[in-house]
């Protein structure tokens, strides 16, 4: 069963972040500890109670398409669904004028985490429908905002995002659906793919956020327009009206999240599907962007929460699983005792413990873009969110696999569910973009557009904020290591700057690049996280055991996982040119 780290998350809330700072954002006036502890118990326990006992049965069954069109999800699904609804999370970041809760996106991550740690596909649907809420309240005109995100924000209605096509997958500008205006509103015509409950039986409404052309649009990227385009066509008073020409024409067969219904839709395969359009004409991809950005912070997210997961599901079968007599042990003793289940229980739990706190660390940049200081923070955030979508997910990979080593050859039996977590993971560093797509918007638009300007200028913060006095010789260790790894860090970007003249030398090192910003990222809030451990132990104000384990996984990070800066930094300094130098045809 799993259950939720609040603990963990707490700490990190309470004391890696600046609460204070949080507090003079006009929207968070009222943000406090009381809250943070009152959402997180409650979030865990629906998790435990409602989301997690529908997860593995989920993935077995699956969702179905019946010959109608309509999209049955697995056994238990509604229910789950119905008391987040009912619970009002649907609304967690909406503002409080639409009926939602408007807290941080520093406490919504954090409950993003539990759940998509307890049945990530069905959490998939919550996840889509707050990118829509966010992407509204953006950029949607004010009657928009007024009569949408009300019904998304209580969960009646639910949204998607539609921008790949049979043709069309990264690349963008070659998408076909067109939009033709027709009295007040738009008829779209057009097939999209891999839609995230496209089609569904949770809720009374879909609303579909739509790319696609007008007749007059410009070629390319900057011809492209979005549409709000319901499965139902409301009626003025919000209740729902006839069904829109939108048809499911399959449901994809997939490797992992086999409970979250991956549609292909048909928009106007009779006389078109009325659409309305947000923003301006051909302003589309901007507007998507920013749902997409909001999007790629969350599937970061879900690295870190299948991780979780996983690890928590090979700590319970490493505590109650005996093989063998371990190295000093004896007869009985569970498998956690042999030397290198414990080196890989130690590493995962470390590994995550900064997965989650780069994560709300990045919460809290994106909730400060709305600060006095928005322009200092608006630069930290874009820097920080490919590097949380590439490094969490791509870790996600690792960890989950190490999960089912250490249940041996059971792990590889699906009877256990520990594969599920595997095989749900591998989505990750491939949807909402590639690590790298990731890895080259962090290289060409966030490092190279200002010559290293900007990251250097973080790594250096990052120096400053993991040196100075340390309280113990153990610590001034951590911080000597970690201050080595910085200095290697900082050679590279120097690198990447100064070869690209050449586009494909950087471009072939971009997702080693990404990945060694990701550890020393984690570095830092490990540092961090042992710097506080310290100094709350000597206050007396958390249980010395819980801060012992935090100080245990901080230095097993820095000398079991920080060391792999060096190895990345080594290979982008002197092996591009080698990987450039192989001929298409030697392959």
């Amino acid at each position: 069963m799993y259950e939720a780290p609040i603990k963990d998350l707490n700490f990190v809330i309470k004391n890696l972040i600046d609460l204070g700072k949080l507090n003079k954002v006009s929207d968070y006036s009222e943000f406090s500890d009381d809250l943070v502890e009152a959402v997180l118990e409650e979030a865990g326990k629906i998790a435990s109670e409602v989301l997690d006992p529908c997860n593995l049965s989920g993935d077995h069954e699956g969702s179905k398409r019946l010959d109608t069109g309509e999209v049955v999800t697995p056994k238990g699904y509604k229910e789950a669904y119905e008391s987040l609804r009912d619970g009002g999370w649907f609304g967690l970041e909406a503002k409080e004028k639409f009926g939602g809760q408007q807290i941080p996106v520093t406490l919504s991550a954090a409950v993003n985490e539990i759940w998509h740690s307890s049945n990530m596909s069905l959490a998939l649907c919550h996840l889509l429908t707050q990118g829509l809420i966010y992407a509204l309240q953006k950029s949607a005109s004010e009657d928009q905002k007024s009569f949408y995100i009300p019904k998304l924000a209580s969960g009646h209605w639910t949204g998607t995002m539609n921008l790949t096509e049979p043709q069309s997958g990264t690349d963008l500008s070659t998408i076909k659906t067109k939009a033709i205006k027709e009295n007040g509103h738009y008829k779209i015509y057009g097939q999209k793919i891999y839609i995230t409950y496209g089609e569904h039986d949770l809720s009374e409404n879909i609303i579909h956020l739509v790319l696609a052309r007008t007749p007059e649009a410009p070629e390319g990227n900057k011809g492209i327009s979005v549409f709000l385009v319901p499965k139902f066509i409301p009626n003025d008073d919000g209740s729902i009206g006839k069904k829109n020409d939108v048809t499911c024409l399959s449901i994809e067969k997939k490797l992992g999240v086999k409970g979250s219904p991956t549609a292909v839709l048909q928009f106007g395969e009779k006389d078109g599907a009325i659409g309305y359009l947000v923003g301006e004409e051909n302003q589309g991809l901007n507007i998507m962007f920013e749902m997409m950005n909001h999007a790629r912070f969350s599937v970061g997210v879900q690295g870190l929460a299948v991780s979780e997961r996983a690890y928590q599901q090979s700590k319970m079968y490493a505590f109650d699983r005996v093989q063998g007599v371990p190295i000093d042990g004896q007869k009985g003793d569970p498998i956690i005792h042999h030397p290198d289940v414990l080196r890989l229980s130690s590493t995962m739990k470390s590994e995550i413990e900064a997965m989650r706190a780069l994560a709300i660390y990045g919460a809290f940049a994106l909730d400060m873009t709305k600060s006095e200081e928005s322009e200092y923070w608006e630069t930290k955030s874009s820097l920080m969110i490919p590097i949380i979508k590439g490094w969490l997910t791509e870790r996600s990979l690792e960890i989950t696999s190490n999960a089912i080593q250490i249940h041996g050859g059971m792990g590889f039996i699906e009877e256990t569910g520990i594969a599920q977590h595997y095989r749900d993971a591998r989505i990750l560093p491939i949807y909402e973009g590639t690590t790298a797509i990731q890895a080259n918007d962090l290289v060409f638009r966030k490092t190279l557009r200002d010559n290293g300007k900007s990251i250097l200028e973080l790594i250096d913060e990052i120096k400053t904020d993991t040196e100075g006095s340390a309280s113990s010789d153990r610590l001034q260790e951590l911080c000597k290591k970690m201050d080595s790894s910085i200095d290697s860090a900082k050679k590279v970007v120097e690198h990447i700057v100064s070869t690209s003249n050449n586009k494909k030398r950087p471009a072939v090192s971009s997702v080693n690049y990404l990945m060694m910003l990701g550890y020393i990222f984690g570095g830092w809030m490990m540092i961090k996280t042992a710097k506080k451990s310290l100094e709350l132990k000597d206050k007396g104000e958390i249980d010395n055991e819980f801060l012992d384990a935090k100080i245990a996984t901080s230095s097993i990070y820095v000398s079991s996982i920080l060391p792999k800066i060096d190895s990345l930094a080594s290979i982008i300094l002197h092996g591009d040119e080698d990987v450039l130098a192989m001929k298409h045809q030697w392959l």
